[in-house]
């Protein structure tokens, strides 16, 4: 489960050395030498006035950086709270084992379906193990095996897409990753089966699509879809990094924009101050989305789930003829 550091985002500066300053009065109040109620009651009206103030009004950046934030519930946070009786399957049956994406079948509501999604780390060393969330062509291997797999068996597909990107790496490139990321599409597009898509923090280009070809495609409200990173565009386009701020200005990438475009179908509400304030919270408001929508597509027949993922992605962009 996510556990809290002492990483701040510089726009939560304020609200977190405010409630520091509310804590330490709880705690002098405790010790029952002096009453600091009346105190701590103002500095609470006035924390929850500023966090409403710093969150109702992001900009695309700082949703960006929202989105990277390492307290933030990462996929196995979210099988805790929501999922029961969680196998993960590893390997992709012809190279290796990818920690970077995990999946397996698990019950939600009682109910099998197969579940995966991206892991990231919250230290240096998970990260490593984890490669930041980067899938290599074996970790996306794996996700076709598991979700032909959950074909064969009947059961929805559940993916949560949180990464950078794929990995960029010699070797990835040499086991041929865009090949393995164009064959998930290419699988995806046909499953006889439900399949929702859950960006909950990155979406970052063709390493999040390779799992995001969904009946549904929903976003958290601080999470990012997009072809490339802020910085990335700003190198290409401004040949200047720092300009991310102004890149993602452009890029339109928040779940606001993409909900506004048509482009994803929901866009998940998070609690005051973002989802890793309060993952439960957060998991608890997820689950309420997954059951909807998973209602909505267990009243279609398998090949009427194809044809809705057909025309969902047919209806996308804009197209003009001379």
């Amino acid at each position: 489960m996510a556990t809290g550091t002492s990483y701040v985002l510089e726009f939560e500066r304020p609200l977190i050395e405010l409630e520091k300053k509310i804590d330490e009065l709880k705690v002098l109040s405790t010790s029952g030498t002096v009453d600091f109620s009346s105190e701590i009651s103002k500095l609470e009206k006035k924390a929850k006035k500023l966090q409403t103030e710093i969150f109702s009004d992001l900009t695309r950046w700082q949703v960006v950086q929202m989105s990277r934030h390492p307290n933030r519930p990462y996929f196995l946070d979210y099988v805790h709270y929501l999922f029961t009786d969680f196998v993960e399957l590893c390997g992709d049956r012809a190279f290796g084992e990818d920690p970077s994406i995990v999946g397996g079948f698990a019950r939600f509501d009682g109910k099998p379906v197969m579940v995966m999604g991206h892991q990231k780390g919250r230290n240096t060393k998970e990260n490593m193990a984890r490669n930041f969330g980067m899938p290599r062509p074996e970790g996306y291997r794996k996700a076709r095996r598991l979700m032909e797999l959950a074909e064969r068996f009947e059961k929805p597909i559940l993916t949560f897409v949180d990464t950078p990107g794929a990995y960029p790496g010699i070797g990835a490139e040499e086991r041929g990753q865009a090949e393995a990321i164009a064959v998930n599409l290419e699988v995806m597009s046909r499953l006889r089966v439900p399949i929702i898509s859950t960006v909950v923090g990155e979406g970052g280009s063709g390493g999040a699509l390779a799992i995001g070809v969904g009946n549904r495609v929903l976003m958290l409200q601080n999470s990012v879809y997009s072809v490339i990173s802020p910085e990335g565009c700003a190198s290409i386009l401004f040949r200047d990094a720092a300009k991310a701020d102004k890149a993602a200005d452009a890029m339109r990438l928040t779940a606001k924009d993409l909900l506004e475009m048509k482009i994803i179908d929901e866009a998940i509400a998070e609690p005051a101050g973002g989802a890793h304030r309060d993952p439960a919270k957060m998991a608890e408001a997820l689950g309420k989305t997954l059951r909807k929508h998973l209602g909505q597509l267990a009243e279609l027949s398998p090949d009427e789930l194809v044809q809705d993922r057909y025309a969902k992605f047919r209806a996308l962009g804009v197209f003009s003829g001379r």
